[in-house]
């Protein structure tokens, strides 16, 4: 099953029209990102080598409105391996199991030193592998 993790709406997320603002879909998705990742690989020990996660391109699609006290469910699964970047999936689910919005976020593995993204093989790659897979979404 992709990784799942929940959110309530609260008054500071919404905008003047009583919905959720765009931006914060984006918080609530890197919370999520953050989640599965962590519950996957060792962040720290990457950190210590200077493999860094960085977000290169995020597509987002907004379905449905949530609102003042919705309770939302972000999953979260592995996508697509490029040579230097891949994907991740990931879709906020609200009450009654309504698609609230849909997104693909494509990132790399940058070397803190050289600042260029590593390739998306050998050792990174079955690190990765402990994330969720398409065939769970």
């Amino acid at each position: 099953m992709p990784a799942a993790h929940e959110f309530t709406v609260y008054g500071f997320h919404c905008d003047l029209y009583g919905h959720v603002n765009n931006a914060r879909y984006l918080e609530f998705l890197e919370a999520a990102r953050w989640e599965a990742i962590r519950g996957a690989i060792d962040v720290d020990a990457w950190h210590r080598r200077g493999w860094l996660f960085v977000v290169a391109h995020i597509d987002i699609a907004y379905r449905a409105a949530a609102t003042l006290g919705d309770r939302l469910r972000v999953h979260t699964w592995q996508g697509e391996f490029g040579r230097r970047s891949a994907k991740v999936h990931q879709r906020v689910i609200g009450a009654g199991d309504r698609r609230v919005a849909e997104a693909t976020i494509t990132y790399v593995i940058l070397d803190r030193d050289s600042q260029r993204p590593l390739p998306m093989d050998g050792e990174i790659r079955e690190s990765l592998a402990g994330l969720p897979g398409p065939e769970d979404s």
